[in-house]
């Protein structure tokens, strides 16, 4: 498979390189086989060598307006008024120069072609009288001069196309980089959600499922009623967490667009989620100010999961087994207080439980353009959150 289209490259560059010369090919045929074709007007022939000289002299010129367009344009001229003072006028050099200021037009900057076009096409004019002998208004005169004029404004149009299909093709690459990188952007941002909710889904049941372990150990021998309520609570934490992570698994290996999921919890489930810490000894005490209800959507959800990981971190962290819950609804914002005591032989800067849970709670209420703190506070640790509510709910 390799072996063809290596194979096709060289072939490809004789047949861009012909095609690159035939202009110069057709153009040269054209130049040398003027003086012997017919002509309409007695001028159009040469008369004498060196008539024939200037007239054939252009073919030698052209193929250099490549490397050195306005000297390869300034030689052709002088070669057409050559020919003109030696009374032929010649339609292959005529032709040439037109050429000439195609090129420069079309290659090089604007103002410098258009100032030399300005400067070649009154030139061919006035080149042209010698031939002639007739006044400047004579058509002979002026047939050459609005040729090379045609092909000025020629070349200034196909530059302006080059230039405009250009810019089309740096716009659609701009385009191109700006949706591969909106799309990184993208998938960085759903890799952080899918961090987030798998954190949410599993923290709290694993720090369960570790504590109540650890009750049943040491009760097994002792308090064989209490070892076996620490592994019912264990059950049913691991069913829980195991249900939660094959829901998640679900939407990420749907194809739907909009996959069916379980609704996210909010602050209407504030009381199920304080039960679920009081089964497992951390006493939780909750005061609300205000309808929970106006916490909805983006907000709500952003609540409930700071009121679930400050619990989660004072049952792992915390001192005496409890924790203060505040949440005040006012007319623009919610606010939400956690509060907790800390061992005291424990320095504060190591309760926060210093993994991805508080950073991904500040990634969430900064997504609903929300404040947090969380820090030390008198007789223990505080995480207070602020979220405003949004007019229109997600």
């Amino acid at each position: 498979m390799d072996t063809p289209a290596v194979g096709t490259v060289p072939a490809r560059r004789p047949r861009a390189r012909a095609l690159r010369w035939l202009p110069d090919v057709v153009l040269s045929v054209f130049i040398v086989a003027s003086p012997f074709l017919p002509a309409p007007v007695a001028e159009f022939r040469p008369t004498g060598a060196v008539a024939w000289v200037f007239c054939l002299l252009p073919v030698l010129i052209v193929p250099w307006r490549r490397r050195w367009p306005i000297a390869t344009l300034a030689a052709l001229v002088a070669t057409f008024g050559g020919a003109s003072v030696a009374g032929t006028l010649s339609p292959g050099a005529g032709i040439a120069v037109a050429v000439a200021v195609f090129h420069v037009n079309v290659r090089g900057p604007r103002r410098r072609a258009l100032a030399v076009s300005a400067c070649a096409v009154p030139a061919m004019i006035l080149l042209s009288l010698p031939a002639t002998f007739g006044s400047v208004f004579d058509p002979r005169v002026l047939q050459f001069g609005l040729i090379a004029a045609f092909a000025a404004a020629a070349g200034d149009g196909a530059r302006s196309r080059r230039e405009y299909i250009a810019a089309i093709m740096e716009r659609a690459e701009r385009a191109e980089r700006t949706r591969e990188a909106e799309a990184r952007r993208r998938v960085t941002e759903e890799r952080l959600r899918i961090a987030r909710d798998l954190h949410d889904t599993v923290a709290h049941q694993i720090a369960v499922i570790n504590l109540n372990a650890g009750v049943a150990s040491s009760a097994i021998d002792a308090r064989p009623d209490k070892a076996r309520q620490a592994l019912t609570t264990i059950r049913g934490a691991a069913r829980t967490v195991l249900g939660e992570i094959g829901d998640l698994l679900s939407v990420l290996r749907s194809d739907d667009e909009e996959p069916t999921t379980a609704p996210q919890p909010g602050l209407d489930r504030l009381g199920d989620l304080a039960d679920t810490f009081r089964r497992v000894g951390l006493d939780v005490t909750v005061r609300v100010e205000g309808s929970v209800e106006a916490v909805d959507g983006a907000p709500g959800r952003a609540a409930y999961r700071v009121v679930q990981e400050s619990l989660t971190n004072a049952h792992k962290h915390g001192a005496e087994h409890r924790a203060h819950v505040l949440v005040a609804v006012g007319d623009d914002a919610a606010t939400v207080v956690v509060t907790n005591p800390v061992p005291a032989e424990v320095p504060t800067a190591d309760a926060t439980g210093s993994g991805f849970g508080l950073a991904g709670l500040r990634e969430r209420v900064a997504a609903v353009r929300g404040t947090i703190e969380v820090g030390p506070a008198p007789g223990g640790w505080k995480v207070d959150a602020r979220l405003p509510l949004t007019k229109e709910r997600p």
